[in-house]
């Protein structure tokens, strides 16, 4: 049982690790994105995508928010919902980046916003 317990909170560890290793910084670095992603995508495919993970961006942080004023909510956020979020603002970043290689006008205007 003691095996299983040390198992189980080696893994949430290991988890929370990750994901604060993963937000530290605004390097070009990803781990949960891929980098590569939309070299292909066209101005308006880049655009939907960034309003689809603003949204996710923005649910998981009002989730996070919520979660942190009840009893345990660090540890809710790590285990549900801090890697989601840290993948969204990775996946944002990219877009971001694509964008401002492939001279999108509506990047500006997001990335204003953030």
């Amino acid at each position: 049982m003691a095996s299983l317990v040390a198992r189980v909170a080696g893994t949430f560890m290991a988890g929370g690790l990750l994901a604060g290793c993963a937000a530290a910084g605004n390097s070009g670095l990803t781990v949960f994105a891929d980098p590569g992603r939309y070299q292909f995508s066209s101005c308006e495919n880049l655009a939907n995508q960034r309003k689809s993970w603003a949204g996710k961006e923005q649910e998981l942080r009002l989730l996070m928010e919520k979660a942190e004023q009840s009893t345990g909510g660090a540890v809710v956020n790590v285990l549900a919902y801090k890697a989601d979020y840290v993948a969204a603002t990775e996946e944002l970043r990219i877009i971001e980046t694509a964008s401002r290689a492939k001279n999108c006008e509506s990047w500006q205007s997001n990335a204003a916003v953030r």
